[in-house]
């Protein structure tokens, strides 16, 4: 199970960051990633960390930062200079396997939390 958290209302130029919680099964040798969904659009990929390293979507490099506390079992998104156009749900998600491919398509994440809003006005 993932719980994210740490959603809220920010103004444009602000930070926020996001949690991801995982019980039930450990996930510290996953890949774990961040997406998004504003009204109206598909999901989006955000930022992904596994043991090969991290990646990000263009529209959030140098922005955001994902990382992860194994001990924890958390992975974090940090969250600056945000824009208006960030405004979305956010996810977490945990891929099934362990080769460390930073996957940025949806389908590749077996388990999902229920999503945190992140609102930022203008």
């Amino acid at each position: 199970q993932l719980v994210e958290s740490g959603g809220g209302l920010v103004q444009a130029g602000g930070s926020l960051r996001l949690s991801c919680a995982a019980s039930g099964r450990r996930f510290s040798s996953a890949s774990m990633a961040w997406f998004r969904q504003a009204p109206g659009k598909e999901r989006e990929f955000v930022a992904a960390t596994s043991w090969r390293g991290k990646d990000y979507s263009d529209s959030v490099k140098d922005r955001f930062t994902i990382s992860r506390d194994n001990a924890k079992d958390t992975v974090y998104l940090q969250m600056s200079s945000l824009k208006p156009e960030d405004t979305a749900v956010y996810y977490c998600a945990a891929a099934g396997d362990m080769f460390g491919i930073t996957y940025s398509t949806s389908t590749a994440y077996d388990y999902w939390g229920q999503g945190t809003q992140v609102t930022v006005s203008s």
